[in-house]
């Protein structure tokens, strides 16, 4: 008895498969389950990649699917989701479903269907394919997804994509930076007419954030900023690529929350007063520069350095970490009374050896009680 060769298509698709990281131990615990590799991570795996997070929809329950993998680190019941990391790579479940949108803008409604219909409410065709994880693999792919992806093209499933979901036109932009795409001619007519203001605040700065801490985010931007999304100006990917560099400097890394100091860059073409002020200060001594940050919030301080204050460096790299030898407790031993004296003292003991003029714990002693009485 002979058996058929395995098809060329059919044996690529499983040694693509089996290199990803994270693919054995899917197959190990869900088996017995119809669920399929969909989205972006197909989209990966047919440009090549062998590490990315794993997208799978389950036909059935994902929740209690992903129970069998590990203990979720997140689940949202109203979409039938959860996340769960296998080793070192992330994997996504979710429920194949379909879903309906009351006006544009809003949240989905969500109902359980096929594969075929999940497939059918994705944003963009390249992340409208789906391969099984068991059984003979093939490429699921309803919508030309492949087609698009070797011909560099971004194009939406249907007319009312971006009406559905205006932040759609945000993650056009972040896929057209991180994949090199252009978008399709009639996905760029759909695009111009995009309305952000039909969905909040809220779901703009979540899909911002995905951006801007991709390692494309400027070149995002800068489409986002050419085709008029969300206020983005033209200086926006300069501004994220100093503020990138900048917090990549050891002594600059723990003063802002990166991904909060990357979304103020990017969204923020104004300063602040705080900003300009310190933006534009020339302090003489160490003291005048650290009582002038002192007042100032992180990501004022951040975005001062981004815009030319360069004795900033001196700071982050020395000022602020002075501190004294001496405490409230030692004025307290020696009769300064509680209240602002105890205060001045140890603001001007500080001040002295901000700018060198102690050199020990007796010169501060002496300094605070001075300034005290």
């Amino acid at each position: 008895m002979t058996t058929s060769p395995t098809p060329p298509e059919q044996a690529s698709l499983e040694k693509a498969l089996s290199a990803l990281e994270g693919v054995d131990a899917l197959r190990e615990r869900l088996a017995g389950h119809e669920v399929w590799l969909v989205g972006g991570a197909v989209r990966d795996l047919l440009r090549g990649e062998t590490r990315t997070d794993l997208d799978i929809a389950v036909e059935g329950n994902a929740i209690e699917a992903a129970s069998l993998l590990g203990t979720p680190e997140s689940t949202q019941e109203g979409f039938g989701t959860a996340s769960v990391m296998i080793g070192g790579v992330r994997v996504d479940l979710a429920g194949t479903r379909t879903e309906s949108y009351a006006r544009p803008g809003a949240l989905p409604q969500i109902e359980p269907a096929t594969l075929t219909e999940d497939l059918s409410r994705r944003d963009f065709t390249v992340n409208s394919m789906a391969i099984p994880l068991f059984g003979a693999p093939e490429l699921i792919d309803p919508h030309g997804g492949r087609a698009d992806l070797g011909a560099r093209l971004l194009r939406v499933l249907h007319p009312h994509s971006f009406k559905d979901d205006p932040t759609r036109a945000l993650r056009a932009a972040r896929y057209s930076a991180r994949l090199g795409l252009e978008l399709e001619p009639g996905t760029a007519d759909l695009l111009a007419a995009v309305d952000l203001g039909t969905v909040s605040a809220d779901r703009v700065r979540a899909e911002l954030r995905r951006t801007i801490c991709e390692e494309s985010a400027p070149e995002a931007l800068a489409l986002m900023s050419r085709w008029g999304l969300a206020g983005i100006d033209e200086r926006a990917p300069e501004r994220v690529r100093a503020t990138r560099e900048l917090l990549a400097d050891p002594d600059w890394a723990d003063v802002a929350v990166r991904s909060d100091a990357l979304l103020a860059a990017a969204t923020q073409p104004e300063r602040s007063a705080v900003t300009g002020r310190l933006a534009e200060a020339k302090p003489e001594r160490p003291s005048e520069g650290a009582e002038l940050v002192r007042g100032a919030a992180p990501l004022d301080t951040v975005a001062a350095r981004v815009a030319g204050a360069r004795w900033l460096d001196n700071w982050a790299r020395g000022w602020r970490k002075v501190a004294l030898e001496i405490d409230g407790t030692d004025l307290l031993d020696e009769g300064v009374p509680q209240g602002p004296a105890l205060g001045r003292g140890l603001e001007a003991a500080l001040r002295a050896k901000l700018d060198g003029e102690t050199s020990n714990r007796d010169d501060e002693l002496r300094i605070a009680l001075e300034a005290a009485s």
